[in-house]
């Protein structure tokens, strides 16, 4: 498979090392030192691109890729406010897209593991719930977009929450998260409960960027000859 990679930073130059352990063909790297070179007439000399950018350049990159009929695989967040424009236009124009907030499995069996509490917790008024997320100190965004999809899963189960904030809040309508932001950490990730008389959390932990870096190649891999809007769940099957 030949790859186009949108972004050459940390997570670009992971991408690179596991696409090529794993035979795969990186033909065109786009970063800030080569704009010039991101043309539709490049892009086609790949079969998917795989794109770790910043959120306000993120949707105009996909739209150039949609342009050129390659196949997008994303996990640039902070953008998505605007996903159901990006959906319309990439089904409409018979395009392939596959987002994730997070590529790695572990994080993925976490989504499902949040549910599964949620759904035991949602009865236990007395217990107040929140989200802290650790990431180093380059990411941009906040809250992460792992700690979005966290929180909105939980919103959509918890009966008494109708929105997130990223601070502490008095508001019991909202879920706080907090978003602390240290030197070399990859991600962590803690859903906690408390009542007055205990803690019951879960957690993630990153210990490298290798298993995000893999789950991307593996969803660039998975796209190749389909069509539609696809994630880790159709990837995973669960």
């Amino acid at each position: 498979m030949k790859l186009a990679l949108i972004g050459y930073g940390k997570m670009g130059k992971e991408i690179e090392i596991i696409a090529r352990e794993r035979h795969h063909e990186v033909v065109l790297i786009i970063d800030k030192y080569n704009p010039d070179d991101f043309t539709v007439g490049n892009l086609k000399s790949a079969d998917v691109v795989i794109e770790f950018t910043q959120p306000d350049t993120a949707f105009d990159n996909y739209l150039k890729c949609f342009e050129a009929k390659i196949p997008v695989v994303s996990g640039t967040t902070g953008w998505l406010s605007r996903f159901s424009d990006l959906e319309k236009k990439c089904l409409e124009t018979g395009n392939t897209f596959f987002y994730a907030s997070n590529f790695s499995l572990g994080v993925n069996l976490f989504f499902k593991l949040n549910r599964q509490l949620a759904k035991l917790m949602n009865p236990y008024k007395d217990y107040h719930v929140k989200i802290t997320e650790t990431h180093h100190t380059e990411k941009k965004d906040a809250p992460s977009g792992t700690a979005v999809t966290l929180a909105k899963d939980l919103i959509d189960i918890f009966e008494h929450k109708n929105g997130f904030v990223n601070s502490e809040t008095e508001n019991s309508e909202l879920l706080p998260i907090i978003s602390l932001r240290k030197v070399n950490i990859p991600g962590i990730h803690t859903i906690t409960y408390e009542s007055d008389v205990d803690i019951l959390e879960i957690s993630h932990s990153l210990k490298n960027r290798k298993s995000l870096a893999l789950g991307a190649v593996l969803a660039a891999e998975f796209v190749l000859g389909k069509k539609g809007i696809f994630g880790m769940n159709d990837l995973l099957k669960i």
